[in-house]
């Protein structure tokens, strides 16, 4: 279920979430134990440092344009773009400038 969000009105996410100075700001907008949906604040020089996921993560940027690493390769991702972050593999985000982004994590069914 849907939460932190408005439900049956439209709305904008990028204004769900505050730049913040200095941080990296979060809104939790769904959650269960195999899909999050995460929408993201980062002023520049903020950012996510290299991990991996249990899942595959869908990198939607919606202000601004984000530094994306995956598996040691730099691409720059502006507003509007997306990029898939495969599970297991390690991968960063980094601020060149402020951004904001939708995080949406599948994971995969336990057998």
């Amino acid at each position: 279920m849907f939460k932190n969000i408005p439900i049956s009105e439209v709305v904008n996410l990028s204004d769900l979430v505050e730049y913040q100075p200095g941080q990296a700001v979060s809104r939790t907008v769904a959650q269960n134990s195999r899909v999050s949906v995460t929408l993201f604040a980062f002023t520049a020089g903020e950012g996510l440092s290299t991990h991996t996921a249990s899942g595959d993560a869908l990198v939607h940027v919606l202000d601004g344009q984000a530094l994306i690493t995956i598996d040691k390769e730099e691409m720059t991702i502006p507003a509007g773009q997306a990029v898939v972050l495969p599970a297991n593999i390690p991968h960063a985000v980094a601020a060149p400038e402020n951004f904001k982004m939708l995080l949406v994590i599948i994971k995969p069914e336990k057998p």
